[in-house]
């Protein structure tokens, strides 16, 4: 575990190379340790086929080196040369209506096409080769954003032959196939895999399975595509470390599948831009239009950290008004000191801020930086500088408390839920980051795990939402587990080939949770069926058939929430006060010790350390807690988007 620190991003091409100099000197002055370059200038690196020109990216790190940054390299698949698309004109991905998007932005490429994965490797290869001996590198980033701007899917040529030998090598034959997506029906059998088409310009819907194999493979595509420059950079430097940044929101690949071939998972973080873009509701969007969401980037920083394994970091923050939402406001004067704060909390080793300097020309010249365009200090400039001060004097070393509650996130749930909705919006991850706000209220550490998790040892409480179907490893975490246990709704409704299991949903043994789903009603989301004592279900509501306890049912009678001793059903989407009654109750029920946290104060534990954070456009005042011996930084009176870390009595 290092040292928590702050990185910027940096794009020496865009800048005179006679400000180098200056440029890495003021970041050394701010605090900064890393610097990633690189990612978007494979023009620069190679003008035309076989013109290498590495000289630049030399000196540009060299400067660097010189000031004691620590460099992490970006290769630059992302963008490829207008070059490039002349030589591989089928590179270009095509979208579900079946038009072939074009060069003149980024991300122009097919994952499925092998002539581009090659050109990319061979890329990698050269730049590993060029600077990976250089004292200034301190890791790798594979590409950027991987499925940024809708490209995980492509309905092109290269995607159907790629798709068609997928399938021939999971189901072995054709028969198989017909038997797992049930092809018997609307009479759809194959007698080839090379009959089978993309699941787009259809008449009506695909067979389910078949649009979720396909989404399977697309995923694969991805991480297939990360594995040939993560092999190149190991094989190089088997010491650097190799990372890449995610998103928030972005469910189209599994991010744990590919992260089998990083060393780091990162994300980049733009509060304000995702909140705006976001299916929040209108007042929630209005009342933090200039902090964020209060759970947003907490979850995913708990997501990223479970993705790499325990290491992450913040490849992209963000420092002031971004360019690419509908509305980019200013964010509230302390937040980039806040955002930083709270990803360490939650284990962050580096928070890098995009970017050094905001760039007067093309895209994203509205995009705020650590600088403006004329070279002087940005607000988040200071913030910045203040937070690598403050680090010195707190002194984080170890790494985020393991949490007394846990929700599984799985990918393929979130798939399978946009192939079949039944009820238009209903999301896997709506489900699992309504629990993970509720418990978080609480003040308690929350974990997110994979669905490859085998046991949930050490959690007090695990929730498993809108699972699509069980595998193994799961089936027997649950039958192990001795901790409260949530499951629902829709979770085990389905098999892995889609189809409905003959014992029904949640397909559980009788001896474990003695119930079956036996119908399912969806609502249009502005109905609500109300429920006894308080709260509502909307959206997604299912007829319960158990001899399991009834804990809380809705209006009609109808079991809303039932626990067979400690594994809880619930039967339905809840409105967000049925959801905090449930997790309230689940805590009464495993006696977890909570804290008394005002409306808009997030804290998580590290290191010994409490951290709070005040989402609030207002000053709050924190409770002590009875585990805390004192702060360390500032006091129990919050500022608006204030910061406060107290230390407690035991770590852990």
């Amino acid at each position: 575990m290092i040292n928590p620190t702050l990185g910027v991003c940096y794009y020496p091409e865009h800048w005179s190379e006679d400000v180098w100099e200056s440029d890495a000197a003021r970041m050394a002055e701010v605090g900064i340790a890393y610097v990633r370059i690189g990612e978007f200038a494979w023009s620069r690196f190679e003008p035309t086929p076989g013109d290498l020109h590495f000289d630049w990216l030399i000196r540009a790190m060299d400067v660097l080196g010189k000031h004691g940054l620590k460099v992490i390299f970006g290769t630059p698949t992302a963008t490829p040369p207008r070059w490039m698309v002349d030589r591989h004109p089928d590179m270009l991905a095509v979208d579900a209506q079946g038009r072939q998007k074009g060069f003149g932005s980024r991300r122009h490429y097919d994952f499925s096409h092998l002539g581009y994965r090659e050109e990319a490797g061979r890329i990698t290869r050269l730049l590993a080769e060029a600077i990976g001996d250089h004292p200034a590198l301190a890791g790798w980033q594979t590409d950027n954003e991987y499925g940024c701007h809708g490209t995980t899917y492509s309905y092109s040529p290269a995607a159907k032959a790629g798709f068609q030998h997928w399938l021939a090598a999971k189901y072995g034959t054709v028969d198989a196939l017909n038997a797992a997506w049930g092809s018997v029906f609307w009479s759809m059998e194959y007698n080839r895999f090379d009959q089978v088409e993309l699941p787009n310009l259809l008449v009506c819907e695909p067979a389910p399975a078949h649009d979720l194999d396909f989404r399977r493979y697309a995923s694969d595509q991805v991480a297939a595509f990360n594995k040939v420059q993560f092999d190149i950079l190991k094989a190089k430097r088997p010491d650097l470390p190799v990372i890449h940044n995610f998103m928030s929101r972005t469910t189209d690949f599994d991010h744990y599948d590919l992260a089998e071939t990083l060393d780091i998972a990162s994300w980049d973080s733009y509060p304000l831009g995702h909140l705006a873009v976001s299916t929040e509701p209108e007042e929630v969007k209005r009342q933090y239009m200039r902090q964020g969401e209060p759970d947003n980037a907490a979850f995913h920083h708990d997501l990223y950290r479970s993705v790499g394994h325990g290491r992450w970091w913040i490849m992209e923050q963000q420092p002031g008004p971004v360019n690419w939402a509908k509305f980019n406001p200013d964010p509230l004067p302390g937040m980039a000191r806040l955002w930083a704060w709270e990803a360490f909390a939650h284990g962050a080793e580096v928070v890098s801020y995009f970017r050094w300097r905001q760039a007067p020309f093309a895209q994203e010249q509205m995009h705020a930086g650590l600088l403006r365009p004329d070279s002087e200090p940005a607000p988040a400039y200071h913030e910045a500088s203040q937070v690598a001060e403050e680090l010195k004097t707190v002194g984080i070393t170890g790494p985020a408390t393991k949490g007394r509650v846990a929700l599984v996130f799985d990918y393929q749930s979130e798939w399978a839920w946009e192939v079949q909705a039944q009820a238009q919006g209903f999301s896997h991850a709506a489900h699992v980051r309504a629990l993970y706000a509720a418990f978080r209220r609480h003040g308690l550490d929350v974990d997110i795990l994979p669905p490859s998790t085998t046991s949930f040892a050490g959690y007090a409480i695990v929730a498993i939402p809108a699972l699509f179907a069980w595998n193994d490893a799961l089936r027997s975490a649950i039958a192990e587990f001795d901790g409260h246990l949530l499951i629902g709704p829709r979770s085990g409704s389905k098999t892995e080939n889609f189809s409905i299991p003959t014992r029904l949903a949640p397909d559980l043994p009788s001896n474990l949770l003695d119930l079956k789903v036996i119908r399912v009603e969806t609502l249009d989301p502005s109905i609500e069926v109300e429920v006894k004592g308080s709260g509502a279900i909307h959206h997604w509501r299912e007829r319960i058939e158990t001899k399991a306890n009834v804990v809380i049912e809705d209006g009609d009678g109808w079991p809303v929430l039932v626990n067979q001793g400690k594994l809880f059903y619930l039967g339905g989407s809840g409105s967000k006060a049925l959801v905090h009654r449930v997790v309230d109750y689940l805590i009464a029920e495993a006696d977890l010790p909570t804290l008394s946290l005002p409306a808009g104060i997030r804290c998580r534990t590290r290191d010994g350390l409490r951290i709070y954070v005040n989402y609030n456009a207002s000053a709050a005042t924190l409770t002590p807690a009875s585990d805390e011996t004192g702060y360390v930084l500032g006091s129990a009176d919050l500022p608006a988007a204030g910061v406060t870390i107290a230390r407690l009595a035991t770590a852990g």
